[in-house]
């Protein structure tokens, strides 16, 4: 047994409910008055449930476009943050690439140092060019908990340093506009 709508039960019932048209004039006028007015209230009822269906249809149109554009916008975000686990794998490599660098440049041999400069060089724009880019942090700079981690605080040397950066510990980097490792700092107190 199937189940009818409001809007089809109404129109079987105007169906099997016909208004007379000519009435007889024996005392049947009221009656058809009556049934007029039943024919009436019917059809209101019908345009309000109709309204209603309408509205409903509507809400629903709303609410599955505003689905797709949330997932488009969501699969959008995943794309550009896929690679971000593997991102932060790579960033203790970057930084063994920064350490070595460091020494190599105290070292006598000038050609061992500019062959890992090449190499650094070229990991660094690689994971440019896949998204991943520095903050820049410099000491000095006014200390931001949202963006910095601070791991220590020392007295500030200077007044102008107090609530300000002293030291960049280890270098912060994000992955289009996510933050995936903080910079680690010593701020001055």
């Amino acid at each position: 047994m199937s189940k009818k709508s409001k809007v089809e039960e109404m129109e079987d019932e105007v169906k099997n409910n016909p208004v007379k048209e000519n009435p007889e004039l024996n005392g049947e006028n009221e009656n058809a008055v009556n049934e007029n007015d039943d024919e009436v209230s019917v059809e209101d009822r019908l345009r309000e449930d109709l309204a209603k269906e309408k509205d409903k249809f509507l809400r629903l149109f709303a609410e599955f476009e505003n689905f797709k554009k949330r997932t488009s916008k969501e699969r959008m975000e995943l794309f550009k943050t896929a690679s971000q686990e593997v991102m932060v794998s790579l960033l203790p490599v970057l930084d063994d690439f920064d350490r070595a660098l460091k020494e190599l440049s105290k070292s006598e041999d000038k050609e061992m140092f500019k062959g890992v400069e090449l190499i650094n060089t070229k990991f660094k724009e690689t994971l440019k060019n896949k998204g991943l880019e520095q903050i820049e942090v410099g000491e000095g700079d006014v200390f931001d908990a949202e963006v910095h981690d601070a791991i220590t605080q020392i007295p500030a040397p200077d007044k102008k340093l107090k609530g300000k950066i002293i030291d960049v510990v280890e270098k912060g980097f994000k992955l289009g506009d996510r933050i995936i490792r903080h910079p680690k700092v010593v701020v001055g107190n």
